[in-house]
């Protein structure tokens, strides 16, 4: 935390300490800051890493939070197999990215107060740790959130992907590449129009199917899907095969 957002909350903890004459119980400094970000997940997708997180809404003392502006992201690398890596060791974090929530860049989407980052800089064989820092318009720095890592190996061949129009319902028919019994299902994103591919799939769970039928659609809008196998590591993770294909295809008009 800079000098500046110390200060600031020294003297936010006196006037709390003082208001009124009222006695309760005491809110140190540091509970004044933001807490770390929650359900933080790195998964492989491709060549990538899919890091997601929530924003935190709360202080550390549990009172709502305003004035969370961004967060900054930090990564350490191993080898994977390597020895005596300390995941909790702060000093071996490099800052990655510092994003703020106003200008997100390319490679980064937020989902009401989900944020899905893709970390393209990875290289097979390596083992990459996250950990994830609220930020304050003010400087002042939250609460560091808990370790996510992700184990890139050989990603996966992409899966076939044949669509289908129907008056009430488009048909994915999808074919697995995955031919070494690791195969885990099947991650489906759907987009609109001109709209950019989302990092967040329809299903909410891995799609075991090889025919997703997507009746939840709008009449006169073409819909573009792309599909990206799952597989299990030796970790016992999930990981996204290279993306298919593009397929469209609209509601066919009534016969």
């Amino acid at each position: 935390m800079n000098v500046v957002g110390r200060s600031t909350l020294i003297i936010s903890f006196s006037l709390l300490s003082a208001a009124c004459g009222r006695k309760g119980a005491l809110i140190y400094p540091d509970m004044l800051v933001p807490a770390s970000p929650a359900a933080v997940t790195a998964q492989q997708s491709g060549s990538s890493v899919k890091l997601q997180f929530t924003l935190p809404d709360k202080d550390q003392a549990g009172r709502p939070v305003k004035g969370v502006s961004g967060v900054k992201i930090s990564r350490m690398v191993s080898e994977t197999g390597q020895k005596d890596v300390c995941r909790s060791c702060l000093a071996d974090y490099l800052l990655l990215r510092t994003l703020y929530l106003d200008h997100l860049p390319t490679g980064t989407q937020r989902i009401g107060s989900r944020l899905v980052m893709l970390d393209s800089d990875v290289r097979e064989g390596n083992l990459y740790s996250y950990r994830i820092v609220p930020f304050t318009a003010d400087g002042v720095e939250g609460a560091s959130s808990a370790t996510a890592t992700a184990q890139i190996d050989a990603p996966a061949p992409a899966p076939a992907v044949k669509i289908e129009s129907f008056p009430t319902e488009v048909r994915l028919q999808i074919t697995s590449k995955i031919l070494n019994g690791s195969h885990a299902g099947f991650n489906i994103y759907r987009s609109a129009g001109a709209e950019a591919s989302p990092f967040q799939p329809l299903n909410r769970e891995p799609f075991q199917e090889n025919t997703y039928a997507d009746g939840n659609l709008s009449r006169g809008i073409r819909y573009r899907y792309v599909v990206r196998e799952l597989s299990r590591q030796k970790s016992g993770d999930f990981a996204e095969s290279i993306e298919s294909q593009e397929v469209a295809g609209m509601l066919k008009d009534d016969e």
